[in-house]
C-alpha cells in the first residue's frame, strides 16, 4: 500500500482530544440512563414492600370481633365475644333479633373492655327466650356495636339457628360467617357517645368537687 494513502487516513491528535468530552458525554448518559432504570426498579420494589407491610399492619390492628352463641342448657345460652385484633375495644351495645324482624328485639347495654387475643362471655338465656318465646324455630342474629381507638364500629350480624319448644331451647347452632367485617359507625356531635358510654366511677365519686371559680379542669373522653 502506498505511503501517501495511508498517511491520509491519519487523523490529527487535536481532534482526538476534542472527541473525547463527547465519549465521555455519551458515556454518562449511557450509565446514568442504567442507574435510573436501577432507581426505579429499587422504588417500585420497596413500594410493594410498604403496601405490604401497611396491609398487614392493617389486618393486625383493625378491629374485628367474632360472636358465637353457644348452648349451655335447655334454658341458658352462653354468648361468646373474641377480639381478633391486637387492639383492646369497649364494648358498648348487644343487640339480638330474629331475622324475620327487621328491628332488633333485644338490646343489651354494656360497658366492659376486651383486650385484644381474649374472649369476653355472658350469659344470655333469658334474652333468648324473650326474643324467640316458648315456641321458635328458626335463624336468629346478634350483633355488636363497641368503641376501638375514639371511633364506634358494629359488627355485622352473626347468625345462629335455634329450636325452642315450650320455652326450653333444644338445639343452638351456628348458621354462617357474616360476610362484611365491622363498619365504622358515623357520629354527630358528642350525644351519641354519651347515649353508649356510661361512668363506670360514677357511683363512686364525690357528688360536688371543691373547684375555685376560676380553675381550669379537663373532662377525660370529652
Amino acid at each position: 500500500m502506498p505511503v501517501p494513502w495511508i498517511t491520509s487516513f491519519r487523523i490529527p491528535l487535536s481532534t482526538l482530544v476534542s472527541y473525547i468530552p463527547v465519549v465521555a458525554t455519551v458515556l454518562t448518559c449511557f450509565f446514568s440512563v442504567i442507574l435510573a432504570r436501577a432507581t426505579l426498579r429499587y422504588v417500585e420494589a420497596t413500594d410493594k414492600g410498604l403496601a405490604l407491610a401497611r396491609e398487614e399492619f392493617e389486618r393486625e390492628w383493625s378491629p374485628d370481633l367474632h360472636i358465637k352463641l353457644e348452648r349451655v342448657s335447655p334454658t341458658e345460652v352462653k354468648l361468646i365475644v373474641t377480639n381478633l385484633a391486637k387492639s383492646s375495644v369497649l364494648l358498648q351495645l348487644l343487640q339480638l333479633r330474629k331475622l324475620s324482624h327487621a328491628v332488633p328485639f333485644e338490646r343489651c347495654r354494656l360497658n366492659d373492655p376486651l383486650v385484644g387475643g381474649l374472649t369476653w362471655t355472658q350469659e344470655m338465656g333469658r334474652r333468648i327466650l324473650a326474643c324467640t318465646g316458648k315456641d321458635f324455630e328458626g335463624p336468629i342474629a346478634a350483633s355488636m356495636t363497641f368503641y376501638a381507638a375514639g371511633r364506634m364500629f358494629r359488627t355485622d350480624w352473626f347468625r345462629s339457628n335455634i329450636q325452642v319448644r315450650d320455652g326450653r331451647i333444644l338445639t343452638l347452632e351456628p348458621s354462617n360467617m357474616p360476610a362484611r367485617r365491622v363498619r365504622a359507625i358515623e357520629r354527630k356531635g358528642q350525644e351519641r357517645r354519651r347515649e353508649f358510654v356510661q361512668d363506670v366511677t360514677a357511683d363512686v365519686a364525690p357528688n360536688k368537687l371543691d373547684t375555685k371559680p376560676d380553675e381550669d379542669f379537663f373532662v377525660a373522653g370529652a
